[in-house]
């Protein structure tokens, strides 16, 4: 008895805190972009998606912030600033969502890796990017 009274507390404590369920996470490359897509079935008092990217051996960096609209909602986000990172044509990139609810609490989604080739254009303007970092 005294485990299921745990349990129930527990439960309770998490939803005070604020949490979203995903019901869809992905992300893929598309032409020249990344486009991430998620779907909530359930939002209990969360403020924002946080979404944030690294490559392979770096660091996460917040790259975008977006208001959360509730229960039941779709998202999605196109980022248009993926450059040339290592040599090749073909990078990956890892993306996940900061979860932050009203009391800035935070939880994160799992992490997605995409494959993304990039256009000629694109490289030098990543390599030439790097050389002013």
């Amino acid at each position: 008895m005294k485990n299921i009274i745990i349990i129930f507390a527990v439960l309770i404590t998490s939803l005070t805190i604020g949490s979203a369920f995903l019901d869809n996470f992905s992300a893929s490359s598309v032409g020249s972009q990344i486009r991430l897509d998620w779907k909530t079935s359930t939002e209990t008092n969360v403020r924002s998606f946080t979404i944030e990217r690294r490559t392979i051996n770096g660091s996460f960096v917040q790259i975008s912030d977006i208001l959360a609209k509730g229960s039941n909602s779709v998202y999605s986000f196109t980022d248009d600033n993926v450059y040339k990172t290592t040599s090749g044509s073909s990078n990956v990139y890892v993306y996940r969502l900061k979860i932050v609810d009203n009391d800035n609490n935070t939880s994160y989604s799992k992490e997605l890796a995409v494959s993304h080739s990039l256009s000629e254009i694109k490289r030098t303007w990543g390599s030439i990017k790097a050389m002013f970092r």
